[in-house]
């Protein structure tokens, strides 16, 4: 029989008003919930924002950058076949190649860094910059790699020819060795590992990622022609390409290939004894890591999920055993079993469902706290909140059937007699 709009309301009051009498065992039940949907929000939050984080680091490297390598990034160094073992290095040779025999390639930029033990020194009098990274490379570095500077000029061919003693400084270098701002930086002679370099450019400063400062920020780039001149057993160097468009991306990967496989004299039917990669290439790879961040923040909230519903199920199972006097009355007077269900499941799922308001508010509030504390982009997944309130309000659902079925099961004679 179907209950009417009246009992419906009585049911409603009733269950409400049992929480409000017992509100030490509601707000225990409410925590249960709570801690279980936090959890999924806090989680959905913060791997949106490491999402975030990820692509914009992959989109700074430019739409339609390629990269040569001798070893794929993703490289297992515990498993090196042969002939992973006996590649040669990227050298000089193969941007030349690359310029002279792929017409959809727009630039290429040899970079090649220098790792001193204990780290490297750069110094204007006695002004020490923290953590610099000395690297060589040609002037087409601003174009392939989007950068951009706040003052002065770049590294010229003509500069690369004459190995000419100059240098371009990232933003930190700068305020480092000369103020906030380095506004005298250009015409300056600094020290790098020894060696004086004159400063013609400052590069723009550029937001970091994944928590890390940008790497550019703490750049000291020379002609590559210095830099071989510096530290001539530095030989291997990776490249950095640039097709003309997006849309010629693959067509400049395939001419890359063939001009690397000639020059490489890789034999006919052998695999590339040098790797490339894109954009797309570190999408695909971050897509198969994320999707076990998924499974894993799937298993632990609906582990915590799991523990809340039990936690309702048994304090719902207790009320029912306290008010068993008052659920025999009930059914004494005329409350059909109906009526019972209703009262035991409304409020069931009145407790799961604050619950998992006071979740959804807590889980926001974590993971965008999270985000900023790691520097990743601020962001909440709308579906994972409606997700999160589902869950609540059917987890109160599903662990009050049981006690509900229970309580109007029960022999009105035999309930009042309880005590």
């Amino acid at each position: 029989m179907l209950l009417t709009p009246v009992e419906i309301r009585d049911s409603v009051w009733m269950a409400l008003g049992s929480i409000r009498a017992n509100k030490f065992r509601a707000t225990l039940t409410i925590l249960g919930v709570m801690i279980g949907v936090s959890s999924v929000i806090g989680l959905a939050s913060i791997i949106r924002g490491l999402d975030g984080a990820v692509e914009k680091s992959i989109s700074d490297l430019g739409s339609n950058s390629i990269y040569v390598t001798r070893f794929a990034f993703n490289q297992d160094w515990d498993n090196l076949t042969e002939e992973e073992r006996n590649r040669p290095p990227i050298t000089v040779g193969e941007a030349k190649a690359i310029l002279d025999n792929c017409p959809s390639v727009t630039g290429v930029s040899p970079q090649n860094y220098y790792f001193r033990p204990g780290g490297n020194i750069v110094k204007f009098r006695n002004q020490k910059a923290n953590q610099p990274r000395v690297m060589g490379t040609w002037p087409a570095y601003i174009s392939v790699n989007n950068s951009n500077l706040s003052k002065g000029r770049f590294i010229s061919e003509a500069d690369n020819q004459q190995r000419a003693m100059v240098c371009v400084i990232g933003a930190d270098i700068a305020d480092g060795l000369f103020g906030q701002g380095g506004y005298d930086a250009i015409g300056q002679e600094i020290r790098v590992n020894g060696y004086r370099l004159r400063v013609i450019g400052v590069f723009e400063r550029r937001e970091g990622s994944l928590g890390d400062e940008n790497r550019e920020n703490q750049l000291v780039a020379m002609p590559l022609s210095v830099f071989e001149k510096m530290y001539p057993w530095e030989e291997e160097l990776f490249l950095a390409a640039r097709a003309a468009s997006y849309e010629t991306i693959g067509q400049a990967k395939e001419e890359i290939i063939n001009a690397l496989r000639v020059y490489r004299k890789v034999p006919y039917g052998k695999e590339n004894n040098f790797a490339i990669s894109t954009q797309d290439t570190f999408r695909d790879q971050y897509a198969k890591v994320s999707k076990y961040i998924y499974i894993a923040m799937m298993v632990i909230t609906s582990v915590g999920l799991m523990v809340g519903g039990i936690g309702v199920m048994n304090i719902m199972l207790v009320s029912v055993t306290e008010r068993t006097r008052e659920i025999g009355v009930r059914k004494a007077i005329g409350a059909k079993r109906s009526n019972i269900i209703l009262q035991f499941l409304t409020e069931a799922i009145t407790l799961s469902g604050f619950g998992g308001v006071v979740g959804i508010f807590l889980g926001v509030i974590v993971g965008l706290g999270l985000n900023w504390k790691f520097h990743f982009p601020l962001g909440v997944s709308l579906f994972w909140i409606a997700v999160g309130f589902i869950v609540a309000v059917s987890v109160g659902l599903v662990s009050g059937i049981y006690p509900a079925m229970r309580a109007a099961k029960l022999d009105p004679i035999e309930a009042l007699r309880y005590e």
